[in-house]
């Protein structure tokens, strides 16, 4: 017999005019999200494509981190910063075509090289990344803390 596990992640998003909207989540602090300049919207808020794209980012540092645990390499450092690209897919319509990760880490030396493996495959584990159908590109900075001086 196969159990799985079934997790839910509830939202409400109320639209409240002038292209911002309300998101709320049982437990967590509300955001009001507005669509881009680049959409002719307001900006100066969060948008859902700002959304999607840290999703992703933290989907990945958070996935990460678990793998490096598992595997037992230090982690002194880890940061993530994303670009996701919209433009003109392949089906002719405009959205996600590619979402850049540069995840920058620090580690002791000698778990340089597992590191590295480990940055390059953590966005294949990662929920959010699976959800999209636009390609994750990872480029890892893996450098080794410098010993302290004595």
């Amino acid at each position: 017999m196969t159990i799985s596990k079934d997790f839910r992640f509830p939202v409400s998003v109320v639209f409240e005019g002038d292209r911002l909207a309300s998101v709320t989540a049982p437990d967590l602090d509300p955001i009001t999200v507005a669509v881009p300049p680049e959409f002719q919207g307001p900006g100066g808020r969060w948008s859902p494509e700002h959304l999607l794209v840290a999703s992703v980012a933290s989907c990945y540092a958070v996935t990460f981190a678990a793998a490096a645990e598992r595997r037992d390499i230090p982690i002194h450092s880890l940061s993530v910063t994303g670009t996701g690209h919209v433009g003109r897919r392949d089906d002719g319509r405009t959205g996600f075509i590619a979402v850049e990760l540069t995840p920058r880490i620090q580690t002791d030396h000698g778990f340089v090289d597992a590191a590295e493996r480990t940055a390059r495959a953590a966005h294949t584990a990662c929920l959010v990344s699976r959800a999209l159908s636009a390609p994750v590109e990872v480029t890892p900075v893996v450098r080794a803390v410098e010993p302290a001086a004595a």
